[in-house]
């Protein structure tokens, strides 16, 4: 039904971007493929709900359930949303394998490529002054193998076809007045409805600030006369975290390839950020990692002990192990594939939808 939510994409991981204490999101992401890609971990149709960088539910071609990815969300919803949150990604599934044909038809395209459907949408709203959570800004968009396909204008009310393949759906959706009206309606309204709820469930997790805990540590680089020296916190909250790797006190900087993960989720809503650097195995210098939390006001510099990693061996002679290779090969350049179709774009920006009618966003 309409007053259900429905959730969104799901490799993901995407999901590193911190969002600053006085904002905060619910996005859902949806993601189908052409036909099924037959690699683990890579499947033909993904789903996922996102509340600001974390996710919250999950559904896949594969489990074909809907299920809940925080305690909260587990404890405090009834059976029966999960029930009818399970049914309505099955709908969806199946709406996208018809759109995908269609599409694929339109643009003249064969089955031999795998070609990528997406759709996000969902809300972004601001704490003013007086602590309340106001609409700021929506999403409902559209994007087929990672351009931009079709968006729904909020301020306007009307659909923007970026290419021509898609202005066929726009004049046919912008016929659909009570389609725009919905549109409008979930995202200032009920998606806003449903973020407050959310953080309102999800607020003990978030309420107390935690410090990081701090590890130095170094692991083999590609060459056998380096390592990778890195600096890892992990455990704090909020994600604002500074981080530095010292040399001989000097603070190190991406001109000498200081490299961050950024701050990252954990499963339980705290983050994790690693900084690394290349350096000389043979390298004497003192390096320390100095990490400063200013929400909990922890500071502290750690010292790395030198230990070194064993050299990785010599590689093995060529034999059947090399298929295993190819085929680890072959699933990471699927999945990079995958992923920039997927998070090619930025994470809010104005709205799409595909072609004839669809599940009501639920």
């Amino acid at each position: 039904s309409i007053s259900n939510i429905d959730n969104g994409i799901g490799i993901v991981i995407l999901l590193t971007i911190p969002i600053p204490n006085p904002q905060h999101s619910l996005t859902y992401i949806y993601t189908a493929l052409s036909k099924d890609p037959k690699i683990p971990g890579i499947h033909e149709f993904t789903a996922m709900g996102i509340l600001d960088s974390r996710v919250i539910d999950y559904f896949d071609s594969t489990t074909q359930v809907k299920t809940p990815k925080t305690h909260w969300m587990r404890e405090r919803l009834e059976p029966e949303y999960w029930e009818k949150g399970t049914r309505s990604r099955k709908s969806k599934q199946q709406w996208f394998k018809v759109n995908l044909d269609i599409l694929k038809e339109r643009m003249n395209q064969t089955d031999d490529d795998i070609h990528v459907l997406q759709w996000r949408h969902g809300c972004e709203g601001v704490k003013k002054g007086n602590g309340l959570l106001e609409y700021s800004q929506g999403l409902d968009m559209y994007s087929y193998d990672g351009d931009d396909f079709l968006s729904f204008d909020d301020s306007s009310s009307v659909w923007v076809a970026p290419v021509k393949a898609a202005e066929q759906t726009k004049r046919k959706w912008d016929e659909v007045q009570v389609l725009k009206d919905y549109t409008k309606g979930y995202l200032e309204k009920e998606c806003m409805d449903w973020l407050r709820k959310f953080l309102k469930y999800g607020e003990n997790d978030r309420r107390t600030s935690k410090p990081p805990e701090v590890y130095v540590f170094a692991n083999n680089a590609r060459s056998k006369t380096n390592v990778v020296l890195n600096c890892m916190a992990t455990g704090f909250y909020p994600p604002e975290i500074d981080i530095h790797i010292k040399r001989n006190s000097r603070i190190l900087t991406e001109d000498d390839g200081v490299m961050s993960t950024g701050s990252r989720p954990n499963e339980d809503y705290t983050y994790q950020r690693r900084d690394s650097v290349v350096i000389l195995r043979t390298d004497v210098a003192m390096y320390s990692c100095y990490v400063v939390h200013h929400s909990t006001g922890f500071e502290i510099t750690k010292v790395w002990d030198g230990k070194l990693p064993n050299p990785n061996p010599d590689p093995d002679p060529p034999g059947p192990v090399i298929f295993i290779i190819l085929a680890a090969v072959l699933a990471l350049f699927v999945l990079g594939f995958v992923l920039l179709v997927l998070y090619k774009k930025g994470k809010f920006g104005k709205s799409t939808r595909l072609y004839t009618a669809q599940p009501s966003p639920c």
